[in-house]
């Protein structure tokens, strides 16, 4: 059998799990279920002889969280950058263009880099039941047999066909109402849509050629004048732009004739919602999930989750409620209204409010920063380097730099000064000198930085050199 290649679509923001799930920390690159992030699992999926290196889809603005996680892997991949979202539809024509490259009928698998499947072993064998199929010219389609009357998630409709356990498609259905989902789970043929689909990439353009001829051009255009940076793919931007958003469900799905659809028996979900995550978890005796430092006092079918160190969050009569605390926000909101969530960050980005789309740390290439206090005049903020890090050679035009290296041992750069700064010792820079902070050793970094100045934003800073090319 060829090999597949595994696509990997990381461009949602997973809004309905705020305050726990932002755009500068989306849900699939954090640690929801277990100690790997949602991406991590999705990439260690795939990590089998069957498979292809992955090819990773997602924003300029989370290249580095795709790239760090992959190395924590040990696992390479091309990562095809989008210069803004245009839904699903382009991202899949761009991911079998891609792979065309190597071979113009490849196996192309594209999979959302959020969903939980804990049993790699059955993914597997799903993807191989919808093998032969694909090859032969379908699109191959996955769903989940339902076990309750989901309203959450769209359906495929099947046409039963014996035991054949990849069936003919019927037709595909928006997310029902309560009586219509009721309907589905009694008729046996109705299965949840997983967003998951195998087929030949030569198949794929060819329906793309047929039903979205601008868009596939216009990717097609993007994608050869993309610029490469080693392993990541900038597309270009001006063509890009161009593209009227579509999903593949409704650009391809929904228009195509030879769909198929692989019953997938194993666990799944798309943690779409608190709901759903709550779902993953056994709730005690009362009905309440516990998580971190939380406590429950006479509450029922109740979340108390706490992701915030040293905050220890405690419900007292709570009834079917979900409350989140992380370290600069706090939710509370019925369970019923989980499907709502997203509605608390657009009225947070409607009145300006960062914690809409930005977590206390800031990630970047080289570790996180958060801040630990902001005055008129002065910031501190506490730096965490990745070990063999670096950060850019820079200078600023408003304001200097006390840095105290409180945990490792820093390789600092003043000018043409380089030396080395051991845990309890600190540099001062001046205005407008150049400067430097590396992380040398196999160990983390700290240091606590203390900006003093008339502006004190990100943005003042000129960069001289950067080995993230930024």
């Amino acid at each position: 059998m060829s090999m597949i290649f595994p696509v990997i679509l990381c461009g949602g923001v997973g809004s309905r799990l705020w305050p726990l799930s932002r755009k500068s920390l989306p849900k699939q690159f954090a640690s929801i279920i277990g100690d790997q992030s949602l991406f991590h699992q999705a990439v260690s999926r795939t990590d089998r002889d069957v498979f292809a290196k992955p090819i990773i889809i997602t924003s300029e603005d989370h290249r580095f969280l795709a790239q760090k996680q992959l190395r924590e892997l040990g696992i390479d991949g091309s990562i095809i950058l989008e210069p803004n979202g245009k839904n699903t539809a382009p991202a899949v024509f761009a991911a079998a263009l891609h792979a065309s490259r190597d071979q113009a009928d490849a196996l192309v698998l594209v999979m959302p880099s959020d969903h939980h499947i804990p049993d790699n072993d059955a993914f597997s064998q799903m993807v191989a039941t919808g093998t032969i199929a694909a090859q032969d010219g379908a699109i191959v389609t996955f769903g989940v047999t339902p076990d309750r009357p989901e309203t959450g998630y769209g359906y495929i409709e099947t046409d039963m066909v014996g035991e054949n356990p990849c069936r003919p498609v019927a037709a595909f259905h928006e997310k029902p109402d309560l009586a219509k989902a009721e309907a589905m789970l009694a008729a046996g043929n109705y299965l949840w849509n997983a967003g998951i689909f195998l087929f030949r990439a030569d198949v794929m353009l060819a329906l793309a050629a047929k039903f979205q001829p601008k868009m596939l051009a216009s990717v097609h255009t993007s994608l050869d004048a993309a610029i490469e940076d080693h392993n990541f793919w900038h597309l270009d931007a001006e063509a890009w732009d161009a593209i009227t958003p579509d999903s593949i469900d409704y650009a391809i799905m929904e228009k195509a004739e030879h769909i198929a659809c692989v019953a997938f028996q194993g666990r799944w979900s798309d943690l779409g919602d608190w709901r759903a995550v709550v779902g993953e978890f056994d709730a005690d005796a009362d009905g309440n999930l516990v998580v971190g430092e939380s406590s429950a006092l006479d509450c029922n079918n109740s979340v108390l989750w706490s992701d915030a160190e040293g905050v220890h969050l405690v419900g007292l009569g709570l009834d079917n409620i979900i409350a989140v605390a992380t370290d600069d926000a706090v939710m509370i909101a019925h369970a019923d209204k989980s499907q709502d969530v997203r509605k608390i960050v657009t009225h947070l980005e409607d009145k300006g409010v960062s914690q809409a789309t930005q977590h206390i740390k800031d990630y970047r290439p080289w570790g996180w920063f958060e801040s630990l206090a902001n005055m008129p005049g002065y910031q501190v903020k506490r730096l965490h380097v990745y070990p063999g890090a670096t950060l850019s050679l820079q200078s600023h035009e408003h304001r200097s730099e006390h840095w105290v290296v409180v945990d490792g041992t820093a390789t600092i750069q003043i000018e043409d000064d380089i030396k080395s700064v051991a845990s309890n010792e600190s540099v001062y820079i001046h205005v407008g000198q150049k400067h430097r902070l590396a992380n040398d050793t196999e160990a983390p970094l700290t240091v606590i930085e203390v900006q003093t100045g008339s502006y004190l934003g990100e943005d003042d800073i000129i960069r001289y050199e950067d080995m993230y090319n930024r």
